[in-house]
């Protein structure tokens, strides 16, 4: 597995997206796509020679993040790719990962199947087996 990006929870996708070009030089790589299944809206950004970071801003207030973007957000989760969801899960499972979202449709990876679970030391991870990330721009 390797991380293929960082989500980071923002109350406002556009202001976030405003900070992490002015501050970080970030820039927006990809299409907003809301994720009906976790009520969320998310968007990729970008920066040459660095890892890609993912803002999620609830788009409902039953999303399982508004409480945290009521408070500013932050650093939400980590998000690993492997080569296949159906293999990894059971070898994460016996490690101690306790599941929290089985695998699903995410929108934001072509419906691709994606998971979440937390380690044992709490780390709240998403877990992916696709490149493919919705509206894309390739990097210089």
């Amino acid at each position: 597995m390797i991380i293929d990006h960082i989500g980071i929870v923002v109350p406002s996708l556009e202001d976030g997206i405003n900070q992490w070009q002015e501050v970080f030089g970030y820039r927006k790589n990809s299409d907003i796509v809301v994720n009906t299944r976790q009520m969320v809206r998310v968007v990729f950004l970008a920066k040459k020679n660095s890892l890609t970071v993912k803002l999620i801003e609830p788009s409902e207030p039953a999303s399982p993040i508004s409480a945290f973007a009521r408070k500013g957000g932050g650093l939400h989760h980590l998000c690993f790719r492997c080569d296949d969801l159906n293999v990894e899960i059971p070898l994460l499972k016996n490690k101690g990962a306790r599941f929290l979202v089985p695998p699903q449709p995410g929108e934001a990876f072509g419906n691709s199947d994606i998971a979440f679970f937390l380690t044992k030391n709490n780390l709240n991870v998403e877990l992916v087996d696709t490149l493919f990330k919705q509206g894309w721009l390739e990097t210089e």
